[in-house]
């Protein structure tokens, strides 16, 4: 992506009063809220509940981006239109998720520090060919009691300037 290219992008997500669409929630996330409602947890049934939000009629009035999960960028609508593809030809810029979680901290109980930077630069890439436009990055803090500690934000600092 070239600086146009990203100016673009970053024109189209601060449109008007627009806002983003979080549907980068994992497998394990959307199961659990399916099975709370006794929905089968399957791929398809992921699918379509994504597809559900993604068709919403005049979306596209509302959302100027949407960040999906892995799963979401490499599944296509029920009609054979990749879902990243189906964003872009609504208006909605289409981003993903790249960390891959907030695990604990070695040495530092009940802390997080958030993991996705193996294989990073190679999953860019793919995910810039099925249609990412931007990315998200979380940091998980935990606060209480002597936390977050000096080592966890650096930890975390450290992986969100990587």
């Amino acid at each position: 992506m070239n600086a146009q290219e990203l100016l673009g992008t970053v024109k189209a997500l601060m449109a008007g009063d627009k806002g983003l669409v979080a549907m980068d929630e994992s497998n394990s996330t959307c199961n659990a809220r399916f099975k709370t409602y006794g929905i089968a947890q399957t791929e398809e049934n992921r699918r379509a509940y994504r597809e559900l939000i993604i068709s919403t009629p005049e979306l596209s009035q509302y959302i100027s981006g949407a960040i999906l999960y892995d799963e979401t960028i490499r599944q296509k609508t029920e009609r054979g239109v990749p879902i990243a593809n189906a964003l872009i030809a609504s208006g909605i810029v289409p981003g993903i998720k790249v960390e891959t979680g907030a695990k604990e901290m070695a040495g530092h109980a009940g802390e997080k520090v958030t993991e996705g930077l193996d294989n990073l630069r190679n999953r860019l890439g793919e995910y810039s060919e099925m249609g990412a436009r931007f990315v998200k990055w979380r940091m998980v803090t935990l606060i209480g009691k002597n936390m977050p500690s000096r080592a966890c934000i650096e930890a975390n600092a450290s992986s969100l300037a990587r």
